[in-house]
């Protein structure tokens, strides 16, 4: 289950923020404060989880953020986190543990969401999905397109069949795999398998909302194969109507996540998700 405890960490009145944003402007109750690639990090609890924002030197109009919902840690540089904190963005992350997007998961993104508005921060949030965070990124965000502006999954699950459960050319995981039917409540393998929400399966209403989509993606990847996962996204979300770019890495594999240089992501993601600087 995930490390958090279920409880609302209740927020001590809601802000209006104008013009950038001060210290002052960010005070959690007994939060705690470090530095984080350079930049000033919040640490704070939201719905009995550990969270954090971390703040620009200088914020954008509008407050635009972006939220790495798994590996915040991973690949910062390569995969776009410290360009947008550059380039005026929030930075936030609420911990879940391993949950794969599962139910218990995303009621803890709710309550994260609900108390990051309160604090003023802009209503859509520009998703990072690494790796596996690829479900927790699409399955939130297709529960509540209207909060999102534009969803970067780098080498991303999108259908936990390919991952953990190694039901096609990739290597799976079965310790996960297991875990993953416990927390999304599956009586049996066969309910999981025959499961109708993977990120491939619900494309439709963000494509209605109109969310641009990127991914960057290793052509080499057996364990999350481009095939099984964004190759699927892809061919139905533009059949969908849908924007979408996909950034191909031919002969890589997995790993590194994200590009040697990042620009192309960092500007996709402003230009969809940011108010341009007066």
């Amino acid at each position: 289950m995930p490390p958090c405890i279920r409880s609302t960490y209740s927020i001590l009145g809601a802000l209006s923020l104008v013009g950038t944003l001060s210290a002052a402007d960010l005070n959690w109750p007994e939060e705690k404060t470090d530095l984080w690639h350079g930049f000033k990090r919040h640490l704070f609890t939201v719905d009995g989880c550990a969270a954090w924002l971390v703040e620009p030197k200088e914020a954008r109009p509008g407050h635009p953020w972006s939220w790495c919902l798994e590996f915040p840690d991973a690949f910062t540089e390569r995969c776009a986190a410290t360009g947008l904190l550059t380039n005026g963005f929030c930075h936030v992350h609420i911990v879940v543990g391993n949950t794969f997007g599962s139910p218990p998961a995303l009621r803890h993104f709710d309550a994260f969401y609900a108390n990051l508005q309160a604090h003023g921060l802009a209503k859509k949030a520009a998703l990072i999905g690494l790796s596996r965070g690829g479900l927790y990124a699409y399955r939130w965000a297709a529960e509540n397109p209207d909060k999102v502006a534009v969803i970067y999954g780098d080498a991303p699950v999108c259908d936990f069949k390919s991952w953990p459960g190694g039901r096609f050319q990739g290597h799976g995981s079965p310790s996960d795999w297991t875990e993953l039917q416990k927390l999304y409540g599956f009586k049996s393998e066969a309910e999981a398998l025959a499961f109708t929400g993977n990120p491939i399966d619900i494309l439709r209403p963000l494509a209605l909302a109109h969310v641009p989509l990127i991914h960057v993606v290793g052509d080499a990847d057996d364990v999350v194969p481009v095939p099984e996962n964004t190759a699927i996204v892809e061919q139905r979300y533009q059949a969908l109507g849908g924007e979408m770019q996909v950034i191909h890495k031919p002969g890589i594999g997995h790993h590194p996540h994200g590009l040697d240089d990042p620009t192309p992501v960092v500007q996709f993601i402003v230009q969809r998700a940011a108010l341009p600087k007066p």
